[in-house]
């Protein structure tokens, strides 16, 4: 304990001499895709398994292309390709025959049928590329894009959804490349399309429960369902807010910091979306606070999009939020895209929400709200903006932007990226849970790196710089459809504290009938430092472990330099006493000799 006391208060002490700058975003998008910056990003993966995320982009409606993160130029290489007779909607990477090797389920549907006949095909990874001689189509179709999740909780994902002409939920098992279909949930449900279901712990017991968006005539409605011993019973349902006609895309974030999950709804109260808002569900509970209702910026009125059909080159995008820690504060900010409404042309643009104190009485009960960020500029230079979301481009733990914008090349989106220089001298915590089905003699001895693994829950507990409690939680891999966009890992910011994780707590999916949570606990993990976890054996979290990676981020090498600084300047003093002493030595022997020549005569 003292140990750890001292190395705290040295990292402090030697922070006072770094220097706290912003310096806002810069364009890097030349460095990463050279030329070759044009598509859609459709998901983010390790495919190759060497700890660098990985883009899956769609070019051509039907082509597929896995870009490789590289340590040379341009920083995304492309590598994998496919090529589909088909429209591709969605990508969802993953694991999905259990060889601890990622696969690549693709969503399509006909060219010339309409997009709501949805199918599903899976390309099986073999030795980091995909087997495109050897792919499994799911003999039935859905009727909206699926929710990728582990439902039985062997930590293989499965397929769920609404198939054509059955009305109950069901789910598709995947287990060494078989197709099993079995009912999901015991109910008749209509799901909302576009459906934003989720698959996320929200009763804080590291379990994770199903979340569903429904739908009842024109309105959007949500059910939860808890997973009781490996079981989803219905514990409640909530309706969208009374006053919204076009609801968004649901999104779930530890919005307050208390470690629960909350639920995020953008809504516009008219259809063109002239008045915008977004609102917070607490989990379990039926009110609806609202978190940001002014889209006003001096005399200009801005607003949600409303949902915008595909075209020829736009995939269909409905209202979403993409969250991440933008400034590492420790609660979660956002981006959207906006729309000018008040001008002719109805510029759209994307722009950033921070998460920041509440300043009225509506949100008072939560403490939080959203404020739009009008004055970053570099968004605004962006033009016609579609998607905006996340992504940590160098692994250094701080969330860069990727912004997908129409006038690309070869009639395709053009693809923008900014490097986040944005609070740089913050302290974070990167997490990865992998799939946990083997560790040290995974099948053809592959690395089990490369493997989006969804479900697994997050939390940690530690001591700000003043002395106060705070906790933070989050999801992995929670949402898979309509471009949710969600990275593969957890990325925690703890704000200028320096301070160590007293507690890390990490849960993961369990089986049917299994009473106690396979849930695990790891105590003082250092700040900026990137942690991945592998819950192997998955029935026995005692013998899980995790590999701790410290990450060279800025505030390490102003660290570094300082501490070099200081030793360089004690250095110089010691030099400087040092001649000083050795003169003042020389000047004594100096008279010892002229003493000793007149003793001599």
């Amino acid at each position: 304990m003292m140990m750890k006391m001292h190395l705290i208060c040295t990292i402090s002490l030697l922070h006072f001499f770094c220097i706290h700058f912003s310096s806002g975003l810069q364009d890097v998008t030349a460095d990463l895709f050279g030329n070759e910056n044009y598509g859609t990003i459709a998901a983010f993966g390790d495919f190759n398994s060497d700890k660098q995320t990985d883009l899956f982009i769609i070019r051509s409606q039907s082509e597929l292309t896995i870009y490789f993160a590289a340590f040379k130029y341009p920083h995304f290489q492309p590598n994998v390709k496919l090529l589909l007779m088909d429209v591709i909607s969605s990508v969802v990477p993953g694991d999905y025959d259990g060889d601890s090797q990622m696969d690549v389920l693709l969503t399509t549907h006909p060219k010339d049928k309409d997009n709501q006949e949805t199918s599903v095909l899976i390309f099986w990874g073999e030795n980091q590329t995909l087997d495109q001689s050897r792919v499994t189509k799911l003999n039935k179709t859905f009727d909206d894009q699926p929710l990728v999740m582990d439902f039985n909780g062997d930590l293989i994902p499965d397929i769920f959804g609404i198939v054509k002409a059955i009305s109950q939920p069901q789910i598709c098992y995947l287990n060494g490349r078989n197709i099993s279909w079995y009912t999901a949930l015991e109910a008749e449900i209509t799901m909302r399309v576009p459906q934003s279901h989720a698959f996320i712990d929200l009763d804080k017991d590291f379990t994770t429960d199903l979340f569903l968006t429904t739908a009842t005539s024109n309105s959007a409605n949500f059910e939860t369902w808890i997973n009781k011993n490996g079981n989803f019973s219905q514990y409640i349902k909530i309706k969208s807010p009374a006053s919204a006609q076009n609801t968004g895309q649901s999104a779930f974030a530890d919005f307050d910091g208390d470690g629960i999950q909350d639920h995020l709804l953008p809504v516009c109260m008219d259809d063109s979306c002239m008045q915008s808002a977004i609102y917070l569900s607490k989990s379990g509970r039926e009110e609806w606070i609202p978190i940001l209702t002014n889209f006003n910026s001096k005399d200009t009125l801005w607003g949600f999009v409303p949902i915008t059909p595909a075209s020829d080159f736009l995939p269909l995008l409905p209202i979403t939020l993409h969250i991440g820690d933008y400034n590492l504060d420790g609660f979660p900010d956002a981006l959207v895209i906006l729309k000018n409404l008040s001008g002719s042309n109805h510029q759209q643009q994307a722009f950033l929400l921070e998460n920041v104190p509440c300043n009225n009485a509506s949100c008072m009960s939560i403490g939080r709200m959203f404020r739009v960020f009008w004055e970053l500029s570099d968004l605004s230079q962006i033009k016609n903006a579609v998607v905006a979301t996340f992504f940590d481009i160098y692994e250094d733990g701080i969330l860069d932007l990727l912004i997908l914008s129409n006038g690309g090349a070869k009639n395709e989106l053009a693809i923008h990226a900014l490097k986040n220089n944005f609070e740089a001298d913050a302290y974070f915590v990167k997490v990865i849970v992998l799939s946990g089905l083997c560790f040290n003699d995974c099948p053809g001895k592959v690395t089990p790196f490369g493997v989006n693994q969804p479900g697994p829950y997050v939390m940690y507990t530690s001591v700000d710089a003043n002395g106060y409690l705070k906790n933070a939680s989050a999801g992995q891999l929670s949402q898979s459809a309509h471009f949710a966009l969600q990275l593969p890992y957890t990325v925690f910011g703890l704000g200028r504290s320096a301070n160590f994780l007293d507690h890390l707590y990490v849960g993961i999916p369990r089986p049917l009938r299994e009473t106690a949570p396979r849930q695990q606990e790891w105590t003082a993990i250092i700040p900026n430092s990137q942690l991945i976890v592998i819950p192997f054996p998955p029935n026995n979290p005692r013998g899980w472990s995790a590999k701790l990676y410290l990450t060279p981020s800025n505030i390490v090498m102003l660290t570094a330099i300082a501490l070099i600084g200081v030793c360089v300047f004690i250095l110089v003093i010691i030099a400087i006493l040092h001649w000083q002493e050795k003169k003042a030595d020389d000047r004594e022997k100096r008279q010892e000799a002229h003493r000793f020549h007149f003793d001599a005569m």
